[in-house]
């Protein structure tokens, strides 16, 4: 039978005694809890990690102590000493607010725990404060979860100053590409795969090694060369466009996120080139002109707004993606919502060389080659800025990274590795090579280009209808609502921009003195598009001040014109058809 904890009488207060440990004082672990909770730091918008609460000695002393917008969580990770606090805790506590008691070894639940108790961006950090010897039971598995709490409250204000920076910058975009679901091929929905295997192109250092390998492994067959008899499909970035163009390998789809102009780059001397391309709904329109113009539109909620749903209650939101900040990270979940073969990635390094940043021929590159002269060495500024520092690729050798990279090969493993629910089924394997490793098998380049020459033919029926994802039915569903490509999508659609520019010059004539004030508030939620990226709106996830904050409704009225102009633009573009 599985050992159970057995309770040792102290001078005040119990003990325990559990796998071969005692846990607490024998002799006042009371008094000893005390004087840790009177030692941890008092800081505001704190979350106070206690690893294995115990008898919960400690914990009333320290929510006393902190401030009131901090909290404190308690974690164990050990059924049997969880079913102990279950029944020892203080009943007090479980109704505190300020306080929650949870079991799990999860990070990514216990991220998800406390989101939904708390909300996001409630807290600014974390400190782990040890009121028992209990932790030592689990001491790394303790260490990782207040890791990943750390970094889940990092990620999410970084979210925030993202939203700050461009969100108005995501909205006007997401506005102006709404013509494309009715101009042009439509949604992701439309690309599938089948089961056909798919190779992800990241625009790593990696790229090029990689590339030279499988083209002298196809040889005669040139099985890079010729899409529409290679017996796989390729998937890339838009940064490793150039690279692929240069050499002649023409890929299937190309995916694009960058909401400013830095990435046109990318598509400079591409004109020619007629492929499709996945696109954000909130990345830049100018994209969505290059390639050909065939765009397949997709949508990662990089915020809540009501705007979205009043889309998707239309029937016009693009499916969706998770929002995961890197072309590479939302290549790959594509590939795995289109096919239901196996899918490869190849040069998602999330690391650098002295020299190169990117792939061959990329931009960046290309610009780095321009700027060299006999003064001028290729060795890039890059690799000697703060935060720099060295790493052992997947084969052995060093390579440099940062922390912004570190945090994206991070994200990666959580969504796509061993234990995540996209990769259950091993469909997805990485490829060696310079990179950092991904927390998935590797393959030598090799044994990768015969994986995808031969996955095609081990695929079945079965998996088609289980991975099948976003593909099955393509978009015939959303033509059959009135959506892309059809007379009664566009009236449809210039309905919704109707409605749309009503409220909000509704909004303006009571901001400027008109009538109807009773609808303000209504209306200012509404319209939460104009006022999301405002900082003190992002910093509280979404709140915003009341109707009588006069220097709100100010900066609520300085947007309001702009976005007139541009529901009335997007309106001639969709009328024009």
């Amino acid at each position: 039978p599985p050992e159970t904890p057995r309770q040792i009488p102290a001078r005040r207060g119990l003990s325990v005694s559990y796998r071969g440990k005692t846990l607490l004082s024998v002799i006042d672990p009371i008094a000893g809890a005390e004087r840790l909770a009177d030692a941890a730091p008092k800081q505001e918008r704190t979350l106070y990690f206690c690893p294995s609460p115990l008898y919960g000695y400690g914990l009333e002393r320290l929510l006393s102590r902190i401030p009131e917008d901090s909290a404190v969580i308690a974690v164990e990770t050990d059924e049997a000493l969880l079913a102990l606090s279950r029944e020892s805790l203080p009943r007090p506590l479980f109704d505190h607010p300020r306080f929650r008691v949870v079991g799990t070894a999860d990070p990514a639940s216990l991220c998800a725990f406390v989101r939904g108790a708390w909300g996001s961006r409630c807290f600014r950090r974390l400190t782990v404060v040890r009121l028992s010897g209990g932790w030592q039971i689990g001491g790394p598995c303790y260490e990782a979860l207040a890791d990943a709490l750390r970094e889940d409250i990092a990620r999410d204000w970084e979210n925030a100053l993202t939203l700050t920076r461009l969100g108005r910058r995501y909205m006007i975009n997401a506005i102006r590409n709404l013509p494309l679901l009715v101009r042009k091929a439509g949604t992701a929905k439309s690309l599938c795969f089948g089961e056909t295997p798919v190779l992800v192109l990241g625009a790593g250092p990696s790229l090029d090694d990689l590339l030279d390998v499988f083209a002298a492994k196809s040889g005669r067959a040139g099985y890079l060369f010729r899409p529409g008899k290679r017996p796989f499909k390729i998937v890339c970035v838009d940064t490793a466009l150039k690279n692929l163009y240069a050499r002649g390998i023409k890929p299937d789809l190309a995916v694009a996120l960058e909401s400013q102009h830095w990435n046109l780059r990318d598509f400079t001397g591409l004109g020619l080139w007629k492929l499709p391309l996945a696109m954000d709904l909130s990345a830049l329109p100018a994209t969505g002109e290059t390639l050909g113009g065939d765009v397949r539109l997709f949508f990662t909620p990089w915020t809540a707004i009501r705007l979205f749903k009043r889309l998707d209650a239309a029937g016009f939101l693009p499916p969706e993606l998770p929002p995961l900040g890197s072309v590479g990270l939302s290549a790959v979940a594509m590939a795995l919502r289109i096919s239901s073969g196996p899918v490869l990635t190849g040069a998602l390094d999330f690391s650098f060389t002295i020299d190169r940043f990117h792939a061959r021929s990329t931009p960046g590159h290309l610009e780095n080659l321009r700027l060299a002269t006999r003064l001028r060495l290729l060795i890039r500024g890059t690799a000697f800025r703060a935060g720099v520092s060295a790493a052992v690729g997947k084969n052995g050798e060093p390579v440099l990274t940062d922390p912004s990279l570190k945090r994206y090969r991070r994200l990666f493993e959580r969504e796509f590795g061993h234990a995540s629910p996209e990769n259950a089924a091993g469909r997805l394997r990485d490829i060696a090579g310079s990179g950092l490793d991904l927390g998935l098998e590797t393959l030598p380049p090799e044994a990768a280009l015969e994986l995808l020459l031969a996955g095609a033919e081990k695929g079945g029926a079965e998996k088609a209808a289980v991975y099948g994802g976003v593909c099955p039915g393509g978009d015939a569903m959303y033509a059959a609502r009135g959506g892309a490509g059809t007379t009664a999508g566009r009236e449809r659609m210039e309905g919704f921009l109707r409605r749309e520019r009503e409220a909000l010059a509704e909004l303006r004539g009571i901001l400027t003195g008109g009538a109807g004030s009773a609808r303000l508030e209504t209306l200012l939620d509404e319209c939460d598009y104009l006022w999301a990226h405002f900082p003190d709106c992002a910093e509280t996830g979404g709140r915003r001040p009341g109707a009588d904050d006069v220097s709100f409704l100010k900066r609520v009225r300085f947007e309001i014109d702009p976005f007139l102009k541009l529901w009335d633009l997007t309106l001639c573009r969709v009328s024009r058809g």
